[in-house]
């Protein structure tokens, strides 16, 4: 893996037919591949984990990678290291904001707020005509209000208008198998039309169809044709193999394996090996929570793990992230595959949410599984980009010419041969997930679970 240098990265984008949006807080690239995937060119991503920029780069080789916080990113900064030369078009990204507690201050002001106030401060700067300001739901309830009204006036003093109400959409409704709810701001610049919501096109699997709107996939439809990781001995040290058969897949899974031309809407086609099977590194369950997982039913919570088993013929529940190591380093809580006695694969996440199966994760489950659950879901951002397609009133073509991925060795890189790559210091600490406290035998678990269930029917 060859050391980054922001020269190396620096595209002229200003010949592009393709509207410009740029990604602040990229992640892996969620947000990345579904404005891509609704015709616009991604000409920059900002991100401050260097695992995460690694994994944007291999799946977005052409998009110039700045690998700092937005804290220490301008414009014009973000202009001349991407090359782009005529306007922005859209900024989109999901600041992180934590500060509700300053009773009779401004929230926006509370310091762990900043970067939501560097992410207006950035759409300014681009002098982007649009934006699109993505989060959690629960700034919308109740006190929390007080920090979107604020936003809100911030956007307005920078010249743009968003469009209100606010929005919460759920990814379930635009096709994706998951119950996944995140809110939403779009604003365009002051004297611009604003962008509308995008109205659902799916219905969640399991309920009942609504009226003009197709059935959404079901767990069963993103999962079923892909092998079991637990038949390859090689998954247990690799996250890799060539299975000899798949299975016959559904309309979703075909989109997933990208078997038709379809499959990738507007966004640039990618030289990549189908016939792998990636991010698949098995997790070595023991016996006793084997059994405990066969023995719950699907839709149900695991009592003793709380891990959610999957319902075949309905939605996943909201895959989550983990923490990262500055917070303990906590695995995400996978849920329970339908069929198999065993926690779904980084693949089966990443179908799960929409990820096409060309796009590649960290090695690692604990990255790989955290860059999704971070992610907004492609089909959703895809859903939200097309909206603003549609008032710039344009048609993007896709471009004519597959582009390969990027260097595999970005896939493999720890912390600190990402931080070294991209040549700037190691901002996490190394995993340690150390507290003190003594870890309870599985054994120990099932004599205290089989206790609870003997007092229960006494």
């Amino acid at each position: 893996m060859t050391k980054s240098n922001h020269k190396n990265t620096m595209k002229c984008v200003s010949e592009s037919s393709r509207p410009v949006g740029v990604d602040l807080f990229a992640g892996a690239g969620g947000m990345s591949l579904g404005f891509e995937q609704a015709g616009f060119n991604i000409a920059a991503a900002v991100e401050i984990d260097p695992i995460h920029c690694c994994i944007h780069k291999f799946n977005f080789p052409n998009c110039a990678m700045i690998p700092h916080s937005v804290q220490h990113v301008t414009g014009d900064r973000i202009r001349e290291i991407a090359g782009i030369k005529g306007k922005v078009d859209v900024v989109f990204g999901g600041a992180p904001c934590q500060g509700f507690s300053m009773i009779g201050k401004r929230v926006l002001d509370d310091p762990r707020n900043s970067l939501v106030r560097d992410f207006v401060r950035i759409v300014s700067e681009l002098d982007s005509d649009y934006f699109v300001f993505e989060n959690v739901k629960g700034l919308t309830v109740g006190s929390h209000k007080k920090f979107l009204e604020e936003l809100i006036e911030a956007f307005g003093a920078a010249g743009y208008t968003v469009r209100l109400p606010w929005m919460v959409l759920n990814a379930a409704s635009y096709g994706v198998p998951q119950d996944r709810k995140r809110l939403f701001l779009l604003g365009a610049k002051v004297g611009m039309k604003a962008p509308h919501y995008p109205l659902p096109i799916t219905t969640k699997a399991g309920r009942a169809q609504e009226m003009g709107l197709f059935q959404g996939p079901s767990c069963k439809d993103a999962l079923d044709d892909l092998p079991d990781a637990d038949e390859f001995s090689t998954l247990l040290e690799s996250d890799e193999v060539k299975p000899p058969r798949w299975g016959k897949p559904s309309s979703y899974a075909s989109e997933m394996r990208c078997l038709g031309a379809t499959a990738w809407h507007n966004g640039d086609l990618r030289i990549w090996n189908p016939k792998l099977l990636t991010s698949s590194t098995r997790t070595g369950h023991s016996e006793i929570s084997k059994l405990r997982f066969s023995e719950t039913k699907p839709g149900a919570v695991e009592p003793i793990s709380r891990f959610f088993k999957l319902a075949p013929d309905g939605a996943s529940n909201t895959l989550r992230a983990g923490t990262d190591a500055a917070r303990g380093a906590f695995t995400s809580p996978r849920p329970i595959h339908y069929r198999h006695a065993r926690c779904v694969t980084v693949r089966e996440m990443a179908r799960l949410h929409g990820f096409p199966d060309w796009f590649r994760f960290h090695c690692t489950k604990w990255h790989g599984a955290r860059q999704i659950g971070n992610a907004v879901p492609p089909p959703l951002a895809r859903a939200v980009a097309f909206s603003l397609i549609q008032v710039m009133g344009i048609n993007p073509r896709r471009g004519e010419v597959a582009i390969p991925l990027g260097d595999l060795a970005l896939l493999y890189a720890d912390m600190s041969e990402a931080s070294a790559h991209w040549n700037v210091s190691v901002p996490i600490q190394k995993r340690d997930r150390k507290s003190g406290a003594r870890k309870r035998t599985q054994v120990e678990t099932e004599i205290q679970r089989l206790s609870n269930v003997t007092l229960k029917s006494a």
